[in-house]
């Protein structure tokens, strides 16, 4: 087995993340005005998330973001996990103030519904579901804004993205005090997350040009149905590739109650693995497992049909289990990847963010991510966090330096300094005659 497979057994557990519900009808952060149902927000479904709304954009979005990562030759052979909806979160915010080609490439990228009673309730539903709340797990996501405390944003748009996801914003004084703004910013993540993302923007990400940074935090912590023995837990052989293999700690649950839900293809194995719940969203890790060793076939199940498929197709019944144990922490830098997705606009000078201050002015300098998952014989805790950097677009520096380029013919003067007296003048016309 691929060493990538880690990865993707994993990246399944956050799909599911963007898909465990599709919204409810309080939106967080509003009045209870605000929060009367709204035509065209999604609902709750257990299996698959309807065509065109936020979940299936999200997921659809989360396999385009795998086959990118997994196809960059600078992750090649290693580990990958990330969350697809803390990312889309961050940038439909981001979204939200865009205009023109701009907007177009990120809603294209996202995936987004192009109706925006159905994306703004699309996301404000899910918010509201994976913020509810269960005695059993810790599931929780927050968004934020914090803005240049000088710089004048359109109010509509801090309305916006207050309302509709929960994103109020904090003025911070990015122009002369950048590290401290910095530090805020990296604390409230620590905060959301309960440590497992730790310094989210890296040192120089924040300079006196940022005027706006979007953040999500997503957490979550969960013990499995049917948890693992730690007694039976024992050092085997992983396959890495062909002829190599590292030795893991690999769980098991061989017993009468083993149960789960359990489908197979020609070619791989899907498991679930349901996580302990009460009355609220049921949360589960889907593993699809590659009958060779070759990813192929669980990286092709990733498009959206197929994975419904899988899903629809999975029964309850006994299974032998053997899943290793893991920790894994990653960090994207992402304008690359997202501008080979399709939305290399934000990301330059023709970047039209103007739905945020009514200028063109604003650009996306940085987007970073960082997820943290461990697995064991308990269950699974799992976090990630996502900033946007918005800066002020460099103004054209103009160059002033005198240019002297004595190509033509010219008079010279040799001058003693004190009094100004011309000691020798002449003129050169042409320098290769005597």
């Amino acid at each position: 087995m691929d060493r990538n497979v880690i990865g993707l057994l994993v990246l399944a557990s956050f799909i599911a993340l963007g898909s465990i519900a599709a919204g409810c009808t309080d939106m967080p952060g509003t009045t209870s005005a605000d929060s009367a149902p709204v035509e065209g927000q999604e609902t709750p479904d257990n299996r698959t998330a309807p065509d065109g709304s936020v979940a299936a954009g999200n997921n659809r979005f989360a396999a385009d973001l795998y086959r990118q990562l997994a196809g960059d030759p600078q992750y090649a052979g290693q580990n990958l996990f990330f969350s697809p909806y803390s990312i889309s979160s961050a940038l439909a915010i981001t979204y939200e103030g865009a205009r023109g080609t701009t907007a177009d490439e990120i809603g294209s990228v996202l995936h987004l519904p192009e109706n925006e009673s159905l994306r703004r309730a699309g996301f404000a539903g899910l918010d509201a579901a994976l913020n509810s709340g269960d005695a059993n797990y810790t599931l929780r996501t927050a968004n934020a804004l914090w803005a240049e405390e000088t710089y004048p944003f359109l109010p509509e748009y801090i309305e916006t993205a207050g309302r509709w996801y929960s994103a109020n914003a904090t003025n911070l004084d990015f122009v002369n005090n950048p590290e401290a703004s910095r530090q805020t910013i990296n604390r409230w993540v620590e905060e959301r997350t309960e440590d497992k993302i730790r310094d989210l923007l890296p040192a120089g990400s924040i300079n006196p040009l940022t005027r706006l940074v979007i953040t999500n935090a997503i957490y979550f912590k969960g013990t499995w149905v049917e948890q693992f023995d730690a007694n039976e837990t024992t050092e085997e052989e992983f396959r890495v590739a062909e002829n190599e293999t590292v030795q893991v700690r690999m769980m098991q649950r061989t017993d009468e109650d083993a149960v789960y839900g359990y489908a197979q293809t020609d070619t791989l194995q899907a498991l679930e693995m349901p996580y302990a719940h009460g009355n609220g969203t049921e949360l589960s890790m889907l593993v699809l497992l590659p009958k060779e060793d070759n990813l192929t076939a669980a990286e092709e199940a990733l498009d959206a049909e197929t994975l419904a498929e899988l899903r629809e197709s999975l029964v309850r019944e006994r299974v032998r289990v053997f899943f290793p144990k893991f920790t894994l922490e990653t960090e994207y830098s992402l304008p690359p990847t997202l501008a080979a997705m399709g939305m290399p606009t934000a990301f330059t000078g023709e970047a039209d963010l103007s739905g945020m201050d009514g200028t063109d002015m604003l650009f996306i300098s940085e987007v970073v991510h960082k997820a943290f998952v461990d697995v064991n014989e308990e269950g699974t805790e799992a976090a990630a966090a996502t900033g946007v950097v918005v800066n002020l677009k460099s103004a054209p520096v103009e160059d002033f330096t005198p240019v002297f380029r004595a190509d033509h013919p010219f008079v010279f003067l040799i001058v003693e300094e004190d009094s100004g007296t011309i000691l020798f003048m002449g003129r050169v016309a042409n320098p290769e005659s005597p």
